[in-house]
């Protein structure tokens, strides 16, 4: 299969070795050091059991220098796809597939959703448009991705842990081609089932990421240490009661329960979430794609989400300072 991903970061990067090293034609599209380091030594995968492996891939920055294939997976974060929505189209011939691996709830939500709200642009995650114009809706899979992986120096990506990618189609059907992505992940040596809603399954992770993300990133606490002190293991299970309320309307089923979603938080350990690893890198944070969306689907259905919304308003003003700070102008300046 000839695959193209998109963003060859923790997960991108972890994907395209482990399709590249089962056989298929990679192509990631990426630039920089980390670039010029798979250019000239590979895509290097070091598995959670300290093996090592070195990928063959095509690396270019340019969506020009690739041609149609017939996987595409955008795997880059949610505020960054704006950057190359309108070079998707290059990529694809009629039948090409676009596998979205974005934390949060993605763009696409209510694509082929069947509800009321079928067809509804979120202004959060695409406030231009530009996502919806460019990228073909019926092309896209849904992929909810478990494993944790990581950077460690340019070219080289670290699998932490988990092998899980459960994917579905949006309109909830088993079609030839879910059938040919499962036989793909699961080829790779991942594991991954075909759902036939995987908004729930996008819903489960989203619990997490909405509630255990920004409280790390304002108090740069590991997983552990939330679920352990009292206040903020509250503010966990408040704001995953109100994203359950806006979530129910809508529709989803939850498999666990709030206790279950925060006991598993806490056996993950002294684990730094990646929003707090991005505010330790001084990168922009996935502030609409985990929390903004989250307020924007309560409006719709006029349920308000005040734990969520104060939380948000926080992690949004200092991703504003971060950036600030990162340009050289402090807050009153800007102001």
């Amino acid at each position: 299969m000839k695959i193209c991903v998109v963003g060859a970061g923790a997960i991108g990067g972890l994907m395209a070795a482990k399709f590249a090293l089962a056989g298929n034609d990679v192509t990631v599209i990426d630039q920089g050091i980390h670039l010029e380091a798979i250019q000239k030594n590979g895509l290097k995968l070091i598995w959670e059991d300290s093996s090592e492996h070195v990928a063959t891939v095509n690396a270019t920055d340019s969506v020009k220098d690739v041609g149609p294939q017939d996987l595409v997976v955008l795997a880059l974060k949610a505020h960054y796809l704006e950057l190359i929505a309108r070079d998707v189209e290059e990529l694809c011939d009629p039948d090409t597939m676009i596998l979205t691996v974005q934390n949060g709830i993605p763009w696409w939500y209510f694509h082929n959703h069947g509800g009321q709200f079928d067809g509804h642009r979120l202004d959060t995650l695409d406030p231009s448009g530009v996502l919806t114009k460019h990228i073909d809706g019926d092309r896209i899979v849904g992929c909810v991705v478990y494993p944790a992986a990581a950077i460690l120096e340019p070219g080289v990506i670290n699998h932490v842990e988990g092998d899980r990618f459960p994917i579905g189609e949006l309109d909830g059907s088993t079609t030839q081609r879910v059938e040919t992505l499962l036989e793909l992940f699961t080829s790779s040596g991942f594991r991954s089932r075909i759902l036939d809603d995987i908004r729930s399954e996008i819903w489960l992770k989203a619990w997490g990421n909405l509630s255990f993300n920004p409280i790390s990133a304002l108090t740069h606490a590991t997983l552990v240490d939330i679920c352990q002190f009292a206040e903020t293991r509250k503010l966990a299970e408040n704001m995953m009661a109100e994203a359950q309320e806006i979530a129910e309307a809508l529709n989803i089923t939850f498999r666990h329960t709030i206790e279950k979603r925060i006991s598993g938080a806490e056996s993950v350990g002294a684990h730094k979430t990646s929003m707090l690893q991005d505010v330790e890198a001084g990168r922009s944070l996935e502030t609409e794609a985990l929390i903004g969306a989250i307020l924007e689907l309560g409006k719709l259905n006029k349920i308000a989400a005040p734990s969520i919304a104060a939380v948000y308003a926080c992690v949004k003003l200092l991703n504003k300072v971060m950036l600030l700070q990162k340009s050289g102008v402090n807050l009153n300046e800007a102001a």
